[in-house]
């Protein structure tokens, strides 16, 4: 399975070099600093996976000691020193610096980076007695820790992210300066005070998102690092093309599927673009891609594997902190718009082909008419939904009936099953890693392909066992994951060498190939550790400064107070700054920055934006914008390989990716897309429904749908997608969507409400922080009947309490300190104006109606016409 590509070798090499530079560093030095880098990178990786274990707490439950128990900020400061050495041995200083070797500043630079971390241990007790009285040790250390950061952060990530970090340090010490407009300066900082906050606090850069990557992000970076050197990721493009590759424009359609499979264990899009492209982008020239194009759809692909459960970016384990919810609602709330959008790039790959003509590889095999390839995919369909619901209901049963022995019960049928599989595997020869210049012959037969690896899908179904059943946190259910995936990194070899000849043999293999996971997994982590701990330096900027209400209101009063054209606005700065920055820390910087905004501007306009709508919508312009031109690091890997122009290849791309872009904004005002309040039945609905307008959309954007489209009818298409994506919006224009009851009802109907009730209330009053009168609309929270009457319901779950004055009106009395309400802007005497509820309507669905109907008359128009254009050329 591999093709003939007239550019050489180099284009693989030269993306597999820039791969390389950007993830895990292009310093390979030889000798002893090479092992160096190699044990301490071990190190780290066998210290996160021992402090993510239960052997800590077994000792200290044996021993009565917490000889090796490490607290979660003493891990900050190591994992912090491990990223900063690491970065600077793995990644050249300069363009012309050395790599086969380590030159001496290097060294003065990681015993500055090991000085201003470890300080913070060797002090930390006295650091602890003097909050706030920095010392000049502490201001001198800090200072240096400042440093090592960004220059370690300009080694890894580039200078982009460092020059986003130094602007917010100069807001910090220059804010009262003219430089700031005068709506956003503020009094500034001592040198002193900065320092102490960035460094010896955990409100700059030993932050809540340095926290993430050591206690989560780094055992899932690793799971996916020993799954790809156990040969889970070739399997996956070898699975991929054999499914889909003798498909129209076959080529295209395996690159997204493979990159979504990859996506499944990688959270690194350049990671996977260079892993599929290597081989996807050779095959789609071959079958006619342009060179930019076919770039281009490995690019698309790629960055969207940053959305793909269960391995999924970064930043989604901070929205779980973020955000206060669980890492298995993450995944819940982004499974949907996952899938939507790579069968919409599927799709949008097809549509590409059919306009240029193009056709899918030979397949191994005879030819099968249409009646048996229909037969296959409906087989495979019901494989795949028998599969599910085996995994979904068959461990939610095993569960209860193994009780207490449910994670030893779990581990003898993993064992069962991956013997089963293994000796399955045995039967077939090992999928090779082909050479992607060799010459094409045919593609592999899909069934011994998938039998050959089926086994390395256990290690993920540990995973979601731990989410999903046991309901682990995600670090313990990585780290159960993990042990099974080193489990059959160490045994796959040998069980196959006694299941074919009887055997066992190639233990050493399987051991390399651990050690190269657990050495690439640290390499791999590098980035992420120093940039969450830059990311560090401006969420602490806006928590020192304020600087989330300045910037806030800036962009709402350009805004208009339009939450559309702020969405709009926030999007686009997404983009901008996720040009030279990663995705996740355009993530942290934007959501510090806009995220209440966004809720406080739905809120004034009665749309009640979740929290989590608004992180989605700011994480999925952060992943798209990897491949935004000129900077997208992503399309240069892709046009490495392909040999197309870096900047068209960008292009293209991102007009791929932007095609789905409907979707964030459709968080904010249809949340059911983010399986938010629904149920099973109507998630399988709302998907339905959802793919359906996401495939018009690409359609009319693509101007072909079954043929060329006439321009009515892609404005019909657009029309169309939208009354899927939103009957509510034609709905409300005929009826109103709330019945407005008078205030002094309040408090009776929050004791009528049934259980987990919410009750709309729209208030108004003066907003202390800017002096103005404002109004906006909350939710109160109402919990369970059992906790009283309306008042103590209200009192209890929502954190708020009513008086009625003489005059009628009722008023905010008493209000929980630091809750969500106060942190929305209401206080004390604030005036409950209407109490909203919900109104009688007719269902929403019923636009589907002439929506649809409009469809099959396009459908019909278009049918008509590719037939009499196929009866012409014939």
């Amino acid at each position: 399975m591999a093709s003939e590509n007239k550019n050489g070798s180099g284009g693989v090499t030269d993306a597999a070099a820039f791969a390389a530079d950007f993830d895990v560093g292009a310093r390979n030095p030889v000798g002893w600093q090479g092992s160096l880098i190699a044990i301490i990178a071990l190190i780290w990786a066998f210290g996160q996976v021992l402090n993510a274990s239960p052997v800590p707490a077994l000792v200290a439950a044996w021993t009565g000691q917490n000889w090796i128990y490490i607290t979660s900020d003493v891990q900050r400061v190591l994992h912090l020193a491990l990223g900063l050495t690491l970065a600077t041995l793995a990644y050249p200083m300069f363009r012309a610096s050395p790599r086969d070797r380590i030159p001496w500043y290097d060294w003065l630079l990681i015993a500055a980076g090991l000085y201003a971390t470890l300080y913070l241990l060797w002090n930390q007790t006295a650091i602890a007695g003097r909050p706030g009285l920095w010392t000049t040790g502490d201001v001198v250390a800090s200072a240096i820790g400042l440093v090592a950061v960004l220059l370690a952060t300009y080694r890894a990530l580039g200078l982009p992210m460092v020059i986003v970090a130094f602007v917010f340090l100069m807001y910090v010490f220059f804010g009262d300066s003219d430089f700031f407009p005068d709506a956003m300066q503020w009094k500034g900082a001592s040198f002193s005070k900065a320092m102490g906050h960035f460094w010896m606090q955990t409100e700059g850069v030993f932050g809540l998102a340095l926290g993430v990557s050591a206690s989560m992000v780094f055992l899932f970076v690793l799971f996916g690092s020993l799954l790809e050197k156990a040969g889970a990721g070739n399997y996956f493009i070898k699975l991929a093309f054999a499914l889909m590759g003798h498909l129209k424009g076959g080529p295209a359609k395996a690159a997204v599927v493979a990159s979504a499979a990859t996506g499944l264990i990688s959270g690194s899009s350049i990671a996977n673009t260079v892993t599929t492209g290597t081989f996807t982008i050779p095959l789609m020239k071959r079958v006619g891609f342009p060179a930019e194009k076919a770039g281009a759809v490995e690019v698309a692909s790629s960055t969207n594997g940053q959305l793909t459960p269960p391995v999924m970016g970064a930043a989604a384990f901070l929205m779980v902190e973020y955000v206060g919810i669980s890492y298995l609602d993450v995944v819940k709330h982004a499974i949907l718009p996952a899938l939507i959008s790579y069968i919409a790039l599927v799709y949008i790959v097809h549509l590409e082909a059919c306009k240029m003509g193009l056709e899918g590889l030979p397949r191994k095999g005879p030819a099968r008419n249409l009646a048996q390839k229909l037969a296959s995919f409906m087989l495979g369909v019901i494989v795949f939904c028998v599969l599910c619901l085996i995994i979904y209901y068959g461990l939610g049963w095993l569960k209860p009936l193994l009780g207490a022995w449910s994670l030893p019960g779990m581990a003898v049928l993993f064992f069962a099953a991956y013997m089963v599989l293994l000796r399955w595997a045995a039967q077939f020869p090992d999928l090779e890693v082909d050479d992607p210049n060799a010459a094409f012959t045919e593609l592999p037969e899909p069934g011994p392909v998938a039998k050959t690896g089926a086994y390395y899908v256990l290690p993920v179904i540990v995973l979601i066992w731990n989410l999903m059943i046991e309901r682990l946190s995600p670090g313990l259910s990585a780290f159960w994951a993990t042990v099974a995936m080193i489990f059959i990194m160490l045994t796959q070899h040998p069980l196959k060498a006694m299941f074919r000849n009887g055997t066992l043999t190639h233990w050493a293999r399987g051991w390399g190939e651990f050690i190269d996971g657990m050495i690439a997994g640290s390499r791999n982590m590098i980035g992420i550790a120093v940039a969450t701990g830059t990311a560090g330096i401006i969420v602490g900027t806006v928590s020192l400064t304020g600087a989330h209400q300045v910037i806030g209101e800036f962009i709402e009063v350009i805004s208009g107070g339009h939450l559309l054209l702020m969405l709009i606005f926030v999007a686009l700065f997404s983009l901008v700054l996720g040009m030279g920055l990663p995705t996740t820390a355009t993530y942290i910087v934007i959501t510090s920055l806009m995220a209440p905004v966004i809720v406080a501007v739905g809120a004034k306009s009665g749309l009640i934006v979740p929290l989590i709508a608004v992180h989605m919508f700011v994480f999925y312009f952060g992943i798209i914008a990897d491949d935004t031109p000129p900077v997208g690091l992503a399309a240069f890997a892709a046009a490495a390989i392909s040999k197309g122009d870096p900047i068209r290849t960008g292009v293209i791309g991102f007009s791929y990716d932007i095609r789905t872009a409907i979707l964030p904004f459709l968080f904010i005002f249809n949340t059911e897309l983010l399986l938010i309040d629904v149920g099973p039945a109507k998630a399988v609905f709302v998907f339905i429904v959802a793919l359906i307008a996401m495939l018009l959309f690409a359609a009319a954007t693509q101007r072909y749908f079954l043929t060329r489209s006439r321009m009515w009818e892609n404005v019909a298409l657009l029309l169309i997608a939208f009354t899927l994506f939103r009957p509510g919006f034609w709905l409300d224009m005929v009826e109103d969507p709330y019945v407005h009851v008078d205030p002094a009802q309040l408090v009776e109907l929050a004791g009528a409400a049934p259980d987990d009730a919410q009750l709309r209330v729209r208030l108004e009053g003066e907003n202390f922080a800017t002096g103005r009168i404002m109004a906006t609309t909350v939710a109160l929270d109402l919990g369970a009947q059992s906790d009283g009457d309306g008042a103590a319901r209200l009192q209890k779950n929502a954190g708020i309490a009513f008086r009625t004055e003489d005059d009628g009106g009722v008023y905010v009395d008493n209000l929980e300190f630091g809750g969500d309400l106060q942190q929305q802007g209401i206080d004390f005497d604030w005036e409950v104006l209407v109490v909203e509820e919900e109104a009688e309507r007719m269902p929403k669905e019923v636009f589907y109606i002439p929506a649809l109907a409009l469809l099959a008359l396009i459908m019909w128009l278009q049918t008509g016409r590719a037939r009499r254009s196929a009866a012409a050329m014939a």
